[in-house]
């Protein structure tokens, strides 16, 4: 298993990983919910569709849309075993450990955390060019 370092170092030279951001609907949902709960939300996601040795329609469960996990999962290639395998070095064919379960969600938090960042930054942006 790659550090988290490692594998954001990857993703930001991956064109297609850089598409992905939270829209102002899952941003909305982030920030009602708060992260923690997402975070929750993620866990589940990732014990049921993630986790098992082969889960059922690897490399299309995991929506594009619709939940900030979701996307987070598609921009840290948490997405299916093939990108779990080509960026994390986690291994297809074996149900994860409850360690590189952790790994994911460590990765979905640290990009969840970001994007948060970066809307809080443009909301604030929005604001301050109305007062001018």
């Amino acid at each position: 298993m790659r550090s988290l370092d490692d594998v954001f170092r990857a993703l930001s030279r991956s064109a297609f990983r850089g598409k992905f951001h939270l829209r102002a609907q899952e941003q909305a949902y982030l920030q009602d919910r708060g992260l923690d709960q997402v975070l929750e939300h993620a866990r589940r996601f990732v014990a049921e569709r993630l986790a098992p040795a082969s889960p059922r329609n690897d490399g299309k469960q995991t929506p594009y849309l619709g939940h900030p996990v979701f996307v987070a999962q598609h921009a840290t290639a948490c997405c299916c075993r093939g990108c779990l395998e080509k960026f994390h070095g986690i291994p297809r064919g074996l149900t994860l450990t409850s360690e590189q379960q952790d790994h994911v969600i460590a990765a979905l938090e640290r990009w969840l955390r970001a994007e948060e960042a970066q809307g809080m930054h443009k909301e604030a942006d929005k604001w301050s060019s109305r007062k001018g």
